[in-house]
């Protein structure tokens, strides 16, 4: 789809969406309409429900002799806020697409101070409602793939609409990547692919590189390598770079998890349901996608992106409960469950990052624990954090962009949960306080580094359409975190 912007004024043909705010209020464009059809407007919203609240949206045929041959109104309520314009904008797709509109201006107006900011959020808000995972169909009908081609937005200030909306088109670029990489299949998208993506990234200046299962031994990565064990695929880890300021200013850190499926192991986990276990690798996904954004966008940032990936497969050489294991920390893990491997992974990356980059602080993504999604359903990440500040800083870039994350306790209690008579620790502590005796558990590898810990569980895959994020891998975080660095880290 064609995104373009340009000044106020009627198009001549097509279809034409209009703003009308509270009690039916017509904008200047939509009066114009209004009085060209004979009133049609002012009579549609007079015999339906219409009355342009937020969300609402009326179609109206044309009448004979008048060039538009379609007219949307799109209620704005007294005004939208930066969350109302890109749900305009993904709501107004799907719309036009199921009409099969095949091009269409919008004429934005009264939907907040800035028109220009505002025109940049609804395009915004289109691309990212735009996006399909469609590469393995190949039968399906033509009545059901999109039909819009173009989406002109007509605004006071079109110049600076376009430039605002040009580094959000290199952050979708980003979230897009992270959808891909979530809804690819495991029989092709395992640790050696996965790495293959990533190196990509160098394309667009991201210093990429990649550690095999012999460069992990002798580091000590004892932990990580356990999980991949019973697979046939080798485990790898992939660091991303990206130097976007001076070479004196100390990197931030993202770290992912990266099971690219993910059976259980030995607890190997009930068969119904299984195939959603491709998307185990939400966070690493993520955190590809934030580096993809960060340099697309020149972002004026030193970050290191780190994710663990592998497969955890049940055969004759797989981990087993009561195996022992020494993390590349020193620390010792005996394994109490298999299907816990998240946190194992994590806990060699995180010790890795923290010794070799010595960054500002990090924070790590993961589709770590069901018991997130019993807390908190697919509302909100749940967020453990040794840092007041990183706290505050994430739930208010999750506030703005929508991507919300809700702090969650940690404690000596939880903590102690973890000892075990055979190791320096178990990888499991009970059902009761899952998601926080895991967060505690990474917790003893960050040392006095400030780090927070998402778990996105929750976030990384939905089974229903929202006005942005279509049904399936939803890109969870990456806006999330582009804000947080853009408004907190960047020079």
């Amino acid at each position: 789809m064609k995104l373009s912007f340009s000044e106020p004024g009627l198009p001549k043909t097509g279809a034409v969406i209009v703003c009308v705010g509270d009690g039916g209020k017509l904008s200047a464009t939509a009066r114009q309409l209004d009085k060209a059809t004979d009133g049609a407007l002012s009579r549609a919203i007079k015999e339906s429900r219409f009355s342009g609240k937020k969300s609402q949206l009326l179609d109206v045929v044309a009448p004979g002799g008048v060039a538009y041959g379609r007219i949307v109104m799109a209620g704005v309520g007294k005004g939208l806020n930066e969350q109302d314009q890109l749900a305009l904008g993904g709501r107004l797709y799907a719309h036009l697409n199921q009409m099969g509109v095949k091009a269409a201006q919008v004429a934005l107006e009264a939907t907040g101070r800035d028109l220009s900011e505002a025109a940049a959020n609804v395009a915004h808000g289109a691309h990212l409602r735009s996006y399909r995972f469609d590469k393995y169909r190949t039968q399906e009908k033509a009545d059901t793939k999109p039909t819009l081609r173009a989406l002109a937005i007509r605004v006071k200030g079109a110049a600076a609409a376009r430039r605002a909306y040009t580094p959000m088109e290199k952050i979708a670029e980003g979230v897009f990547f992270t959808r891909d990489l979530v809804s690819e299949p495991p029989n092709v998208l395992y640790p050696e692919t996965f790495a293959k993506e990533v190196k990509a990234l160098t394309k667009l200046g991201v210093k990429v590189e990649i550690l095999g299962e012999k460069q992990m031994a002798k580091l000590g990565m004892g932990s990580l390598l356990g999980v991949g064990q019973g697979s046939v695929r080798e485990s790898k880890i992939a660091i991303m770079r990206w130097d976007g300021a001076a070479k004196s200013q100390q990197p931030v850190a993202f770290i992912g998890k990266g099971v690219t499926f993910d059976t259980g192991g030995i607890s190997l986990k009930p068969g119904p349901g299984m195939q959603d276990m491709k998307w185990d690798m939400g966070g690493a996904g993520t955190v590809s996608g934030l580096m993809k954004a960060l340099a697309g966008r020149k972002a004026k940032v030193n970050a290191i992106g780190m994710i663990g990936l592998v497969e955890n497969m049940p055969d004759g050489n797989a981990q087993r409960p009561g195996d022992i294991v020494t993390s590349m920390s020193g620390q010792t893990i005996e394994i109490h469950n298999t299907d816990a491997e998240g946190r194992l992974v994590l806990a060699d990356v995180l010790w890795y990052a923290q010794q070799r980059f010595k960054p500002q602080f990090m924070i790590d993504l993961a589709t770590l624990t069901g018991a997130i999604i019993i807390s908190l359903g697919h509302e909100h990440a749940g967020m453990f954090t040794n840092d007041d500040n990183l706290s505050e800083q994430l739930m208010k870039a999750g506030l703005a962009t929508g991507e919300k994350v809700w702090r969650m306790p940690l404690g000596d209690a939880y903590d102690k949960k973890l000892n075990t008579d055979g190791a320096d620790m178990k990888n499991v502590a009970g059902r009761d306080g899952g998601s926080i005796t895991a967060a505690q558990f990474l917790q003893r590898f960050v040392n006095k580094v400030p780090w927070a810990h998402l778990d996105i569980a929750g976030m990384a895959w939905s089974n229903s359409t929202s006005p942005i994020v279509p049904r399936g891998g939803t890109g969870y975080g990456v806006r999330l975190l582009d804000r947080f660095v853009r408004e907190n880290y960047e020079g």
